[in-house]
């Protein structure tokens, strides 16, 4: 009998877990693949979004898929967003992808890696419309070698 109590105790709380594990995200992600595997400096990736919730905050990522064979532990960026009243708001960042402990951050398979950096250290509150962001790379090194993909992601914050 209590065999079959525990049974039915472990099969509710794995229930409960797998809704909780269905709740949604609303997010919005878009890259830039090269084919060629490098990233010409002047080439400036353009990446829109609709925001039409106003009271969610909001986390910016600079997502990037790479190759082992990188040259650098970082990546130097210039980060335009146009906002719905086509105000600019200009970043210089500098995000890094590895460290002497650790490696490569992100996630890898083999000798391909993918990161989400977080841009900025909080969320942030978009007002309603439509959000320019225009990235493009400003390292020394030109074009850049063993980048595959490139993008942003935004992503609402869950309570």
């Amino acid at each position: 009998m209590q065999c079959k109590s525990l049974n039915l105790n472990l099969a509710l709380l794995l229930f409960l877990l797998m809704i909780a594990g269905c709740q949604t995200k609303q997010l919005y992600e878009q890259n830039t693949i090269y084919p060629n595997h490098h990233w010409l400096s002047k080439e400036a990736n353009t990446y829109q979004f609709e925001i039409t919730d106003t009271n969610a905050a909001y986390n910016v990522y600079f997502v990037i898929r790479h190759h082992n064979a990188y040259n650098y532990k970082n990546i130097w960026l210039q980060l335009n967003t146009i906002a719905p009243n086509k105000t600019v708001t200009k970043q210089s960042l500098n995000l890094n992808l590895a460290d002497d402990e650790k490696g490569w951050l992100g996630t890898g398979m083999d000798d391909i890696f993918d990161q989400r950096i977080p841009i900025g250290n909080e969320a942030v509150h978009f007002s309603k419309g439509i959000y320019t962001f225009v990235l493009v790379h400003t390292m020394r090194e030109d074009p850049l070698e063993n980048i595959l993909s490139t993008g942003i992601r935004v992503e609402k914050v869950i309570p």
